[in-house]
C-alpha cells in the first residue's frame, strides 16, 4: 500500500466532493499488478526535455517499483536526476505521483519485489549476485537483462475519478 497522503486538495470544479484516498489505494491494488495496465514514467533529461516511457510497476511496502536497463534513457536520467512521475489509469482512477526513483541493491528488497512482479505474471527473480533482476522476456525496448531494480518514493499525487462519484484532488505525502 502506498503511504498514507499528510493533506489533500480538492480541485474538482464542478462541486463532488475530495477523491478519498481510499478509492485509489484500492485502484493501485486493482490495477498494478496486471501487466496490461497503462503506466508510465516520466524523467527529465540534463536539457530539459521530458521523456515518457510505458513500464510495468509493482507496489511493496509503501513504495512503487520499476525496472530499468542500465544503459536505457531512463535509467541514464534517474542517475542524473532522480526526480520523477508515474503516470497510471488504473481501474476507475487516472493517477500521477511525483517523487524520486532510485536504484536499489538491497538483496531482501531486490528478492521481495521479484515476487511481486512474479505474482503479478512476469517471471522475474533477482540475479544469481542479487543486486538486480532477470527474467525469460522484458519489453522489447529494455534490451536484455539483468535490468536494474529502482524504488519510487512519492512525493505528492493527483487523481481524477473515471467514474461515479466524481472528483479530483491532489494529495501530498510526509
Amino acid at each position: 500500500m502506498l503511504p498514507e497522503p499528510v493533506e489533500a486538495t480538492d480541485l474538482n470544479i464542478y462541486g463532488d466532493a475530495k477523491l478519498p484516498w481510499s478509492r485509489v489505494a484500492d485502484a493501485v491494488a486493482e490495477g498494478l499488478p496486471r501487466m496490461e495496465s497503462a503506466v508510465f514514467l516520466g524523467t527529465v533529461g540534463p536539457d530539459g526535455r521530458p521523456h515518457a516511457a510505458g513500464m510495468g510497476a509493482a507496489e511493496s511496502e509503501g513504495h512503487l517499483y520499476f525496472t530499468s536497463g542500465p544503459g536505457t534513457r531512463k535509467s541514464r536520467r534517474l542517475a542524473a536526476n532522480p526526480a520523477c512521475t508515474v503516470s497510471a489509469r488504473l481501474p476507475g482512477v487516472d493517477l500521477v505521483l511525483e517523487g524520486e526513483a532510485e536504484r536499489t541493491t538491497d538483496r531482501a528488497e531486490i528478492a521481495r519485489v521479484a515476487a511481486v512482479y512474479a505474482a503479478g505474471g512476469w517471471p522475474a527473480e533477482p540475479t544469481p549476485d542479487g543486486d538486480a533482476i532477470t527474467a525469460p522476456y522484458s519489453a522489447q525496448s529494455a534490451g536484455p537483462g539483468p535490468w536494474h531494480l529502482y524504488r519510487f518514493t512519492a512525493r505528492a499525487a493527483v487523481g481524477v475519478a473515471l467514474a461515479e462519484p466524481f472528483g479530483a484532488t491532489r494529495w501530498r505525502f510526509a
